[in-house]
């Protein structure tokens, strides 16, 4: 925007000698005086620039900071009332390039120079919205937004971690919600900045920090609401990557419910504030008491549904087995009369058994002891028999036994020849001879 400089006297007035100016003015007399001289000027003005901490208030009312899209510091506050914030027809957001026409006054209560708008429109976006956008489809392309790699959150925790700045509202209103839903909940804190230059490193490291230390079971990233600048640590590609490669499931919770950053899209559960990332990642405590008290309650129910069924069975059976009971006597003593008749059945047949047995082991040994003595007799006969046959009893009566060198019984003449040497076994002893000469008698009459 730019303006024609205001006409000014060449020279200061100088009040005259010894007595005050004419007149002196209050601060809100200067200011109202500044705004009016301002609008004079001015009039209605289009100023185009974008769009830095915009937010919606109960009432209706927009308000938001203007700054020069190149990256200069100037900034201009703005302020959109009710009934114009009606007419939009877009969702204006950090970053976006925007044009809005409004007057340009002085607001007392700050003395600041503020533009009241009463029209907005979009240009397009502005240099950190592209950035964002620029970084988000690489990141996307990338894979680390995809829902598929997104893990669960532990539903019954038994410690959460909170990454996030101890001077900050975030980590108190985080804190405060635990306590509250879930005080059985153990809570670590991994301290990190979450802006300026050096945010994005200790986010990363307190993310690393927490997945090596291995002790929660979920993890919360999580800072107060803020312009695109305020947030854009959350924007960083290395803090996007640390929360992707998380070892912990993790929750963010980043600005206000209309921000979005990076590393909400990356995180495993996205919420809108701080105060939902606790709500999401603890369960409240006294719902879960109540659970659990009333599926005590229905398990104590069932067992006792359980007992009664099974008592009122029990009389059934009893009450039957007393009904039978005039039953079952009769067949009782008829079967204690049978098992006595088997018992004397039994012993009848033993005592039998028993007799017969006797007998045969009497006839038996009688059988063996004649056999025996006949066998005897006989084997006598057969020994005496066989002494007879011994050749040694032969000899002793005077016979003599004659064999070859080759160990041959000699039987006849003709198997001897002069010069022989014959062995002669004698009753007593053995002597070998020569045959001189050799006779073989003839056979006589009657041989």
């Amino acid at each position: 925007m730019s303006l024609d400089a205001p006409s000014l006297p060449s020279e200061p007035a100088q009040p005259v000698e010894g007595r005050p100016s004419s007149r002196v003015l209050g601060v809100a007399e200067l200011l109202l005086a500044a705004s009016d001289a301002l609008q004079v000027r001015l009039g209605a003005v289009s100023v185009c620039g974008e769009l830095s901490g915009f937010t919606r208030a109960a009432s209706g009312h927009c308000y938001f900071t203007l700054k020069d899209a190149d990256g200069a510091n100037a900034v201009l506050r703005c302020a959109m009332f009710r009934r114009a914030a009606a007419l939009l027809d877009f969702a204006p957001r950090d970053g976006q390039h925007v044009e809005l026409r409004g007057r340009v006054l002085i607001y007392e209560p700050r003395g600041e120079l503020q533009c009241v708008v009463e029209a907005l429109l979009p240009r397009g976006a502005g240099s950190m919205y592209e950035l964002f956008l620029r970084q988000r489809a690489r990141l996307q392309a990338a894979g680390l937004f995809d829902t598929e790699r997104k893990r669960p959150i532990q539903k019954f925790p038994r410690a959460i971690g909170v990454v996030s700045s101890t001077a900050g509202a975030a980590l108190h209103d985080v804190l405060t919600t635990l306590a509250r839903r879930a005080p059985h909940v153990r809570v670590i804190v991994y301290p990190s900045a979450v802006q300026g230059p050096d945010a994005p490193s200790q986010l990363v490291r307190a993310l690393q920090q927490a997945g090596q230390r291995v002790e929660v079971d979920t993890l919360i990233v999580c800072r107060g609401g803020g312009s695109i600048e305020d947030l854009w640590s959350f924007n960083d590609e290395a803090v996007v990557r640390a929360i992707a490669g998380s070892a912990v499931p993790v929750v963010c919770g980043v600005g206000h419910e209309t921000d979005v950053t990076l590393a909400d899209l990356a995180a495993d559960l996205r919420a809108p504030t701080p105060t939902a990332a606790a709500e999401l990642a603890a369960p409240v405590r006294d719902e879960l008491l109540q659970a659990l008290d009333g599926a005590a309650r229905h398990v104590e129910r069932a067992m006792r549904q359980r007992l009664d069924r099974a008592s009122q069975q029990l009389d059934w059976l009893s009450a039957r087995l007393t009904q039978n009971v005039g039953t079952l006597q009769p067949q009782h003593h008829r079967l204690e009369r049978l098992a006595q008749r088997a018992r004397y059945a039994w012993g009848q047949r033993l005592s039998t058994a028993m007799q017969t047995l006797a007998h045969t082991d009497t006839r038996w040994r009688r059988a063996s002891d004649g056999g025996a003595q006949q066998r005897a007799g006989r084997l006598d006969v057969l020994a005496d028999r066989l002494a007879q046959l011994d050749p040694q009893r032969v000899l002793s009566r005077g016979y003599a036994l004659i064999e070859t060198d080759t160990a041959k019984v000699v039987t006849a003449p003709s198997q001897l020849r002069v010069g022989q040497r014959l062995r002669v076994s004698l009753a007593r002893g053995a002597a070998d001879v020569v045959p001189g000469s050799v006779q073989e008698r003839l056979p006589e009459q009657g041989d």
